[in-house]
């Protein structure tokens, strides 16, 4: 019995053994080319070396799980003899572990769990059961990721406040040095308005204009277009599209980044093998919903963002706020998962408000920000100790994300106040004749500051300037001058995008309240004008009113429907355009197009009904011209609504602008006046309901000789050539707008 216990002990042990050096491969192959991870050593040199969580077999001394679990805490145990000069350096980085937060703990009350028992207690891991799935996940098989280290030195970015009569200058970020290097993530943490997302934003190539100064590196070099295809940014907010299902958002995604070297059924096979890493096989069929639709749950819908970025391969991932308004439980799953995204070789960075205390012993780096300024960077778990070193410690056991956040902010409550900070604020005081014994936070602040540059800040600075050893075969690969516009052709692009956005928007066009609304207006005038009589001189004078309506419904109508299109649509436009997944002119293409199907729907269904209830013409010839007549006025008011949309970018200046121009139409048209003052009545040309109203009358009377004006439309050839010069017009103003657009420079 005892042998066989051993026996079981020992395969347990060897599978312990064996389960990081396959890691190690996996590893190793991810970096290609013979690119190895950096390790700083003890004294401040640079060393080539596996990544330490994936590259270290574990050999025990003795069989069974006690000993497997001591050795691997001789791994993650924390250094005792703790020296502060040491933080951030190479000797901290072989430190890295969340025994040593844990340890740190004992100052408070906390007490590191027993040997035995902490072996005990397992992380998620990738052959974990996904709880929320409840199902076992799936490793994603992709190609090798090309590894980017990122450093940034001194980077400070100034904002330019314009005034009535002069600028000011606001200073957001003053001099953050740090960088991160692939397997591991990085924790950008601080309270709100301390520079995190900007921070973030300039790391990950996204912001422009005012006064950006410092070094941003990619493997020693700057920042170029070609990265982009490498980089994955994940905004805040979820910016989807909340009529596809998960399985269509990230098929389309795919589609659409993708190399040209694989097939279409290739790149739905890797959208089904993120479906899967992600554990979202249970809602993959589910539309994500919005602010009217019910959809995924949040937890879901943010796996799907990360999934529209990892579905590339990046080398580089970005995430602003990935856990906001998730709980615990959730958040916790997301930050496992960008634990696993970085053992696939990629380089993760994330900002983070308030986590958990599990969740901040998940991250591997950290930067502490406060007011713009660096208070902190180096490995999460030796955070507690550096500020334990400079007197600030916590009166009473609290999540350490809590007692950095504390400091960030200034808050002293709860913390030990460091001697020297002490002194120098009663110095202080006594100059100034004020009486309080507690530091202001801008004391706190300005003693962090001047701490951390007089312990780290030089080391870290002389530590970054070392080069990495990058092959120039990889610099080539990822730095390469061409520019790739997604995975697809222009032709596949416009396909791609037509498709998918006839299926969003087919729920708005073909509600059951526009539908109601338009057969309500036709039944209405059917009824009003029913089998008008034109033997008349009243009855045709009605119905000229009739096509007076008709005219003016489809000119107006399809305008403010149009307005809507690209303000509602800038946010993913910005998103996708960011990233070059396709050429501005396909997406309009398949923009602008994709909605004819849906906008000539309903007119159909409105004229069947007016046309025969009202008694208009009857005859096949009429009808279908009166039709056509229509057909163009929506297609001419659509590219006007299309233009003022894209001109402006705001919906409600947009919905005013549309109100006064088609007002104009209408007024200087000749409808309510003969006699429009020349100065004015050039509008009537660019006036599609002016041109929908001459056709319809042509189309109806010109049998009757009697009618008056009629003589005056000759074929209506200028009506429909005016009309078609309107509805490319107005669309080419729209598309030139868009190019103006300040994401879409260099496009």
């Amino acid at each position: 019995m005892d042998s066989s216990a051993s026996g079981l002990a020992r395969t347990k042990s060897e599978q312990l053994e064996t389960k990081p050096a396959a890691k190690d491969s996996l590893s190793r192959t991810a970096s290609a080319e013979a690119i190895t991870m950096l390790e700083i050593n003890s004294s401040g040199g640079v060393g080539l070396a596996g990544k330490p969580s994936s590259g270290k077999k574990l050999v025990g001394t003795s069989p069974g799980r006690k000993g497997v679990c001591r050795h691997i805490r001789k791994s993650r145990s924390a250094q005792l003899k703790f020296d502060p000069e040491d933080v951030t350096s190479g000797a901290a980085l072989s430190r890295a572990s969340s025994a040593s937060l844990g340890f740190s703990f004992t100052f408070t009350g906390f007490t590191a769990p027993p040997e035995d028992i902490s072996g005990d207690v397992r992380p998620f891991s990738d052959d974990e059961n996904d709880l929320e799935a409840g199902m076992k996940r799936k490793k994603m098989i992709m190609e090798p990721t090309l590894p980017i280290y990122l450093k940034f030195t001194e980077v400070k970015y100034k904002v330019i406040i314009k005034g009535v009569t002069s600028s000011t200058e606001k200073v957001i970020l003053t001099g953050i040095t740090g960088s991160a290097s692939p397997g591991e993530v990085l924790a950008l943490m601080g309270p709100s308005g301390s520079g995190k997302t900007t921070l973030l934003s300039l790391l990950g190539g996204r912001a422009h204009g005012n006064i950006v100064e410092g070094s941003i590196t990619y493997n020693d070099e700057r920042y170029s277009k070609s990265l982009k295809r490498r980089i994955g940014f994940v905004t805040q907010d979820d910016v989807l599209f909340a009529h596809l299902t998960v399985r269509e958002t990230l098929t389309y995604s795919a589609l659409l980044r993708l190399p040209k070297t694989m097939t279409k059924q290739q790149k739905q096979e890797r959208a089904t093998n993120v479906i899967l890493d992600l554990g979202l096989e249970r809602c993959q069929d589910t539309m994500i919903g919005g602010s009217f639709v019910r959809g995924v749950s949040g937890g879901e819908r943010k796996r799907v963002c990360i999934g529209n970025e990892i579905i590339m391969n990046p080398s580089l991932l970005f995430l602003d706020e990935p856990t906001s308004g998730l709980d615990s439980t959730t958040a916790l799953r997301i930050i496992q998962i960008l634990h696993d995204i970085a053992e696939d070789g990629k380089t993760v960075i994330t900002t983070i408000h308030q986590p958990s205390s599990r969740l901040f012993h998940k991250f591997d780096k950290l930067i502490l920000l406060g007011k713009g300024s660096l208070l902190y960077y180096g490995n999460a778990s030796e955070a507690m100790f550096y500020f334990q070193s400079i007197g600030c410690s916590p009166l009473m056991a609290m999540n350490p994300a809590e007692f950095l956040l504390d400091l960030a902010n200034g808050n002293t409550n709860d913390i030990s106040v460091p001697s020297e900070l002490d002194d120098m604020v009663r110095t202080e005081n006594l100059r100034s004749g004020v009486r309080n014994e507690k530091p202001t936070p801008a004391d706190v602040h300005e003693y962090l500051v001047e701490a951390y540059e007089n312990r780290v800040a030089d080391r870290e600075k002389k530590r970054l300037l070392m080069p990495i050893p990058i092959g120039e075969d990889l610099k080539a690969k990822l730095f390469s001058p061409n520019r790739e516009w997604g995975g697809a052709t222009w032709r596949q692009q416009y396909s791609i995008l037509f498709w998918r956005g006839l299926k969003e928007r087919r729920h708005d066009y073909l509600s059951w309240m526009r539908i109601t609304q338009v057969l309500a207006t036709a039944i209405i005038l059917g009824l009003l004008w029913w089998q008008s009589d034109i033997n008349t001189v009243k009855g045709l004078q009605d119905q000229a009113g009739l096509l007076f309506f008709i005219a003016v419904f489809w000119g107006f109508f399809p305008v403010f429907t149009a307005i809507f299109t690209f303000p509602q649509e800038r946010a993913m436009l910005n998103k996708e355009r960011a990233v070059d997944m396709y050429r501005l002119s396909a997406y309009f293409m398949a923009r602008t197009t994709s909605d004819l199907p849906l906008d000539l729907f309903l007119p159909v269904i409105f004229m069947l009904i007016v046309y025969f209830m009202a008694g208009l013409r009857q005859s096949p010839g009429p009808f279908f011209l009166s039709m056509l007549a229509v057909f163009l006025s929506i297609v001419a008011a659509q590219g006007l609504g299309l233009a003022i949309g894209a001109t402006l970018m705001d919906i409600k200046k947009a919905t005013t602008l549309a109100s006064v121009t088609v007002m104009a139409f209408m007024l200087a048209g000749g409808f309510f006046i003969k006699r429009v003052p020349a100065f004015i009545s050039w509008i009537h040309y660019l006036s599609f309901n002016y041109h929908t109203y001459r056709l319809l009358l042509k189309i109806q009377y010109d049998h009757l000789p009697s009618y008056p004006n009629t003589n005056l439309l000759h074929s209506g050839v200028k009506e429909v050539a005016a009309m078609i010069a309107m509805a490319f017009g107005y669309r080419l103003l729209a598309y030139v707008s868009l190019r103006r657009m300040n994401v879409t420079k260099g496009a």
